[in-house]
């Protein structure tokens, strides 16, 4: 251990007539072939004096109670406070609960950092750390035995490792290679399936035996800090991974609990929007989006892509002369001269925050979701005094969005006073480049693509054209697509549409009309990105349903 004091350990020691100079010459040459080891914990280990009388003549030298950590001191479940992973790192275990507070013991009390890490994790359990001194040694081997019961029965899974750490490790390590946005650990009847999820689509990946389920089980809730006794819907995090928040869900089916890893990568690199797919040029969409006094808003069904969008308009609208504030549920990236807001469903809402936020003089607000007629209020609200505001909807389509505030309460005024533009998206793969081969449409699929350009009046011409199939390759694990782009369509709200929204038409009235004008559906720019390569008329029915 490593522990602060005015004079080296051993002399503080050898003045409280805990060991002899000789002992301390002993553990400086047993030091030096283990020089990782602290002299305190080597005096333990040579077996030079008390354990009990050293560990409280070094909890004396530096301030704090020391403590021989045994099995029979230790009263509390370590998982149901911390994961395992969490306790290796910063080298604590957790032994005794009473009146609110909770007894932690440290190897080394000098690392403020990992001592306030530990404290505000008690603290967001509603308890109060006492810390305590212990032995290293003694840390290491409790830890080792709790692993040891995670993995006694682990031997013998194929492919992965010898221990279920290293399975787990693997599976989310290669779920991360592979570019997966969320990994399945699902318990069947006679095994455990895992698939990742690639470019929207489900693929399996490996199967573990039925034998070793309650130690996957065990393992996952380990490293997301869930509890280990109870067996219902929970949700958790791991953050043992640089690179990646990972949020994780976890619910009971009938074979088991069913885990589902959502995989965010930090600090990823935001796309301009355009290499998003977003159709047309700046000068449309500094029209669309650029503006005061009004929400834009996003909408798409779970899994399209909107949060991205968000992100990617946020970082087009960010300069240094303009206050932007999000609120979300979670931050998913942090962005440079934005002021990010992340909500905590236990103690904060949208709609909470939002109110907040209005006395933070913002002049854009991005509400990750309206999810009620509260939220939606508010932000009506700050887009009717001055404010520019984005959020997102669950809904299929632009026009759509109207349909659902109103289904959400919110009056036909307000809706067309404040809204300015809706934008709906939906994510295609993208036709490897390394393996697409080259072909001629069939009669059926001119006809169809002719159909869509007359009726949006597109202008395409297949003449000499010729398109492209999926083969599959090495680059893109043999499914012939490699990545995601959006098909998007825009309805900006002008005088006419206003009109409509105020006298209560329909969305199939407000429809025709925006179709007279500049709107073209999601299946137009579908049509416009197969004929010039990007995907295939396959992908764009999976997600539109066009034929």
């Amino acid at each position: 251990m490593d522990v602060r004091r005015r004079q080296p350990l051993g002399v503080e020691l050898v003045k409280r007539n805990i060991v002899t100079e000789e002992d301390i010459e002993k553990a400086l040459d047993y030091q030096r072939e283990h020089p990782n080891r602290k002299l305190g914990d080597i005096i333990y280990i040579l077996n030079l004096c008390d354990p009990q009388e050293l560990i409280e003549a070094i909890g004396a030298i530096v301030g704090t109670p020391g403590i021989v950590l045994e099995n029979s001191k230790i009263k509390v479940d370590l998982t149901d406070y911390i994961s395992i992973d969490i306790a290796k790192q910063n080298k604590v275990v957790p032994f005794e609960l009473a009146s609110g507070k909770i007894k932690v013991c440290f190897a080394n009390t000098a690392n403020n950092r990992q001592i306030e890490t530990i404290r505000m994790l008690m603290l967001n359990k509603g308890l109060v750390m006492e810390k305590y001194i212990t032995f290293e040694s003694d840390i290491e081997r409790y830890l080792k035995s709790l692993e040891g019961e995670a993995v006694s029965e682990a031997a013998g899974v194929p492919a992965t490792g010898a221990t279920i750490t290293s399975l787990i490790d693997s599976i989310i390590k290669t779920g991360m290679e592979k570019r997966a946005s969320d990994i399945h650990i699902e318990p069947m009847e006679n095994q455990i399936r895992v698939r990742y999820r690639i470019d929207g689509v489900l693929v399996d990946a490996v199967t573990i035996g039925k034998d070793k389920q309650s130690q996957v089980i065990g393992r996952l809730k380990a490293i997301s800090n869930m509890h280990q006794e109870k067996q219902i819907s929970q949700d958790g995090r791991i953050v043992l991974y640089n690179d990646y928040n990972i949020r994780v869900s976890s619910q009971p089916n009938i074979y088991g609990e069913k885990f589902v890893l959502r995989l965010l990568k930090k600090n990823a690199d935001i796309k301009q929007i355009f290499d998003l797919g977003y159709p047309g040029d700046e000068q449309s969409l500094n029209k669309s989006i650029n503006k005061r006094n009004s929400i834009t808003i996003i909408a798409a069904p779970t899994g399209e892509g909107k949060t991205t969008t968000l992100y990617s308009i946020i970082d087009f609208l960010n300069r240094p002369d303009i206050n932007i504030t999000t609120i979300e549920d979670p931050v998913e990236i942090r962005i440079s001269g934005l002021n990010q807001i992340e909500i905590d469903n236990t103690k904060s809402t949208f709609s909470g925050s939002l109110r907040t936020v209005l006395r933070q003089d913002p002049d854009v607000i991005l509400v990750g979701e309206i999810r009620d007629l509260e939220t939606a209020e508010i932000a009506i609200q700050a887009g009717q005094t001055g404010h520019y505001v984005l959020s997102t909807i669950h809904t299929i389509d632009a026009i759509e969005v109207i349909n659902r505030l109103r289904k959400l309460g919110v009056s036909d005024y307000d809706i067309a006073s404040t809204l300015a533009t809706s934008i709906s998206q939906r994510l295609v793969r993208r036709l490897c480049t390394n393996c697409r081969r080259e072909r001629e449409y069939t009669q059926e699929e001119k006809d169809l693509i002719m159909s869509v350009s007359d009726k949006y009046n597109l202008g395409i011409n297949l003449e000499g054209l010729k398109t492209y199939e999926a083969v599959g390759c090495k680059h893109c694990n043999n499914t012939g697509y490699y990545d995601r782009i959006g098909i998007f369509e825009t309805l900006d709200i002008d005088d006419d549409i206003k009109d409509l929204i105020v006298k209560g038409a329909s969305t199939l009235e407000i429809r025709n009309k925006a179709i007279e004008k500049s709107y073209r559906p999601l299946i137009a720019d579908g049509i416009i990105k197969v004929v010039n390569g990007v995907t295939d008329l396959k992908e764009l029915n999976n997600k539109l349903i066009i034929y």
